[in-house]
């Protein structure tokens, strides 16, 4: 399954509110016509199609170069010509005037956001090499120039045939990883029909409402604009940096004298933590994870620090179900992972009660409430090898 992961590494590993490297080369300009068909439907209730701005920026599969598309579908290196007189650049596409709003969406991996009320401020800079770089909104910062303005994004990676030697397909999410602002839902058409990230009804206001009664939580609550995601609060003070503690001291504790037993793709996985505190894996063809060292709570909600999972097909799978159990809080009482009974998940006090209100909130039960949401599938993802259209609708407040 291609993940959220997969998206970021897709982007050239963005780093969002920062400049971002990237190779740079002299594509030229894409044909619109061989691009996926994307239709945005406005059904906000709130804005009309002439107060909503889209945006569509990621990289050239091909070039790997930071780009963006047209109102006609081209895919277009950014450039620091693209700057204007106040410092950023305009990549805006505005919706149809009325009704839905069409357009042909190049083979790339990218994001496509939507700026209610306002235009959101991208600014291309150089990167370490001197090439173009793109830095992107970070509505979780409080200095960034986008903070006081609704917006939100989908993820996707489109990959048509013959580029490369990629799969042909689309790989696609509405995501909360880094905040809730708009609520979006997407639907792909091919060799069968899918839809995601719909909330049930009012899901935008009861989200906003149960955080704020979440005791620990509810600072992560910006006004009306946005919900940030827990890792994001404590990273801007608005969260306890020792929020996890408790839990990973329980889970540490547990598996000194315990297996834990980790199924991936590769075979099983048997592991305890050891005497110097760390937590190493075997699997049940000799192959040995690299340690996991205990993991802050900062570690714990980005997945990453002494849960980073490389791409290695080892120690990566296993770091990312670890990862999951412990933002789900199943890993102290379910030695056999990863637990695929949502009924388990946020359990225990302790839990990630963002992403549990998040999925809570969805018509499906399907959320990217953290990084590896995907593990057991429960992330509000779809893919398709022969893609016909993408649909993405900004359903009611």
């Amino acid at each position: 399954m291609v993940g959220r992961r997969a998206f970021l590494a897709g982007l050239g590993a963005v780093a969002l509110a920062a400049p971002t490297a990237t190779a740079w080369a002299s594509p030229g300009r894409r044909s619109a016509q061989a691009g996926l068909p994307l239709t945005v439907v406005n059904n906000s209730g709130e804005f009309g199609n002439g107060s909503i701005r889209m945006y569509i920026v990621g990289s050239d599969l091909e070039t790997k170069t930071q780009s963006r598309v047209t109102a006609d579908g081209r895919l277009v290196p950014v450039s620091l010509s693209d700057n204007g007189s106040d410092g950023f650049a305009d990549y805006a596409i505005p919706l149809a005037g009325s009704g839905e709003t069409m357009l042909s969406l190049p083979s790339m991996s990218g994001r496509i956001y939507f700026a209610l009320g306002g235009e959101l401020k991208f600014r291309v800079v150089a990167d370490g090499n001197g090439n173009p770089a793109l830095q992107y909104p970070a509505g979780w910062v409080e200095s960034d120039p986008n903070f006081r303005l609704l917006h939100d994004s989908v993820e996707f990676t489109y990959v048509a045939p013959g580029v490369g030697d990629l799969n042909p397909g689309m790989y696609c999410n509405t995501t909360m990883v880094d905040q809730f602002s708009v609520p979006l839902a997407i639907r792909l058409d091919g060799s069968r029909f899918q839809t995601t990230g719909t909330l049930v009804a009012g899901g935008r206001q009861k989200i906003f409402s149960q955080i704020r009664a979440q005791a620990g939580f509810s600072s992560l609550v910006v006004d009306d604009l946005r919900v940030l995601a827990p890792g994001h609060g404590l990273d801007a003070g608005r969260f306890d940096s020792g929020y996890y503690r408790s839990y990973v001291d329980k889970v540490w504790h547990t598996y000194r004298g315990t297996d834990l037993r980790i199924r991936t793709n590769r075979g099983l996985f048997t592991g305890r933590v050891d005497s110097a505190d760390q937590f190493t894996f075997l699997s049940d063809g000799g192959e040995r994870t690299a340690p996991f060292a205990r993991p802050s709570t900062r570690d714990v909600l980005f997945c990453d620090g002494a849960l980073t999972s490389p791409n290695d097909g080892i120690t990566g799978p296993v770091g990312a179900i670890l990862a999951a159990g412990l933002n789900r809080s199943t890993l102290h009482s379910h030695a056999d992972q990863p637990t695929t009974d949502a009924g388990s998940f946020y359990r225990d006090p302790v839990t990630n009660h963002y992403a549990r209100i998040m999925h809570a909130n969805t018509v499906d039960g399907r959320a990217y409430g953290f990084a590896y949401d995907d593990v057991a599938e429960y992330a509000s993802y779809v893919q398709d090898g022969s893609p016909s259209r993408f649909t993405v609708t900004l359903t009611p407040f």
